[in-house]
């Protein structure tokens, strides 16, 4: 073991006849010195870490895992500090370290909080000749009190790898942050992880599935590789102003039933606000189908007029509805004009009973005669 440069005289004795022989081979005499650091400090009082230096392990995973367990019982947690593969580890104290800022310049230095307090603790692992893993204490001294409540370390709040395969699989299924986490911690009552811990693991996931793509990539490979009919359109600059795309059911549904379409706008889908126009067809049994949808830079009529020349070809050449109802969307109205010139345009009774209600009640003083001009 290998002894570094000492600053006082903490010593603690050693009972066992191994530990003893074993040191004696490396340090001329049978104790291990601690150094004191300024600020509070107390000692590791138990036994436990100094009966791991008679043990030897079988491999690296099973020595970290001894010294965590041990360090976990007492209020701190261990983490690796410094790995070569086959060779060592050094493990000590979460709290270890210090806070490097990034700043070259003393007056530009944030005043920013680190958990990180300098702690002294620190075990070494060794892989022997053998192939074996024995532990070499450095130092048992922590320059902080040992915590009560372990959901303050980082660590403690990891998931395991089953927890985060179903952590995975839930957030692809669509549910929210706070019902995985209620799911996990009615398998595991003792998770320590929050919600925060579920955002970051779900954002790994994201940056993980997209493969150093951007989201807008990802988006049309998803949709080529599910059989989805796709069209896009760029700026000058080359961002994506307008997609298209429709499922290959939903295309053969339109090609069937084309006398009827629905065409509305919908909003809050996306994280870029463009609004989504939604084409929905009526089938001969008086149900209805999604056809197509377009996410559209804006609502103006050349933005109308380009999502209706892609649902034009998708319903072929010299196919036009019967008739398309929409709200009163004078963009909407006015490209419908120039695509489906044949076409009638109905006004949706619902959107027209929905302002009816909007703008006329408020001249009625009494709700009875409000309810005599609305009886059929």
């Amino acid at each position: 073991m290998e002894q570094e440069p000492l600053d006082a005289g903490l010593q603690i004795s050693m009972s066992s006849d191994d530990m003893e022989e074993d040191l004696q081979s490396n340090h001329p005499s049978s104790i291990i010195e601690v150094p004191i650091v300024n600020g509070p400090s107390m000692i590791d009082d138990s036994d436990e870490f100094l009966s791991l230096s008679t043990k030897f392990f079988e491999n690296r995973e099973d020595l970290v895992s001894a010294i965590r367990k041990i360090g976990l019982l007492q209020g701190y947690v261990m983490v690796i500090k410094r790995s070569r593969s086959n060779r060592d580890v050094a493990i000590g104290c979460d709290r270890g370290g210090c806070y490097r800022t990034c700043s070259a310049l003393e007056e530009k230095k944030k005043n920013s909080a680190s958990r990180r307090i300098d702690c002294p603790f620190k075990i070494v692992g060794r892989r022997t000749a053998e192939g074996l893993w024995k532990v070499e204490i450095s130092s048992l001294l922590h320059n902080h009190e040992p915590s009560t409540d372990m959901a303050g370390h980082p660590y403690c709040r990891r998931f395991t790898k089953e927890e985060a395969s179903q952590v995975e699989q839930m957030s692809r299924a669509g549910i929210k942050p706070r019902q995985i986490l209620s799911s996990l911690r009615q398998s595991n009552p003792d998770l320590l992880a929050v919600s925060r811990n579920i955002y970051s693991k779900t954002s790994q996931f994201r940056r993980e599935s997209l493969g150093g793509r951007s989201i807008i990539q990802a988006l049309l490979d998803e949709l080529g590789g599910a059989g989805f009919s796709h069209n896009v359109k760029y700026d000058h600059s080359g961002h994506l102003t307008h997609l298209f795309f429709a499922h290959p059911t939903s295309i053969e549904l339109t090609k069937s039933y084309s006398n009827v379409f629905v065409m509305d706008c919908t909003y809050k889908t996306n994280k870029y606000k463009m609004p989504l126009l939604e084409i929905v067809g009526v089938s001969s049994f008086n149900t209805s189908f999604y056809s197509c949808f377009v996410f559209m830079q804006k609502e103006e009529q050349q933005d109308y007029q380009w999502a209706l020349e892609m649902f034009s070809k998708l319903l072929g050449d010299g196919n036009h509805p019967l008739a398309i109802i929409t709200d009163r969307e004078l963009a909407l109205m006015k490209a419908l004009q120039v695509v489906f010139p044949m076409t009638p345009n109905l006004l949706c009774i619902w959107h027209i009973e929905k302002n009816i209600l909007a703008h006329c009640k408020g001249q009625f003083k009494e709700d009875a005669d409000w309810k005599v001009h609305m009886e059929p």
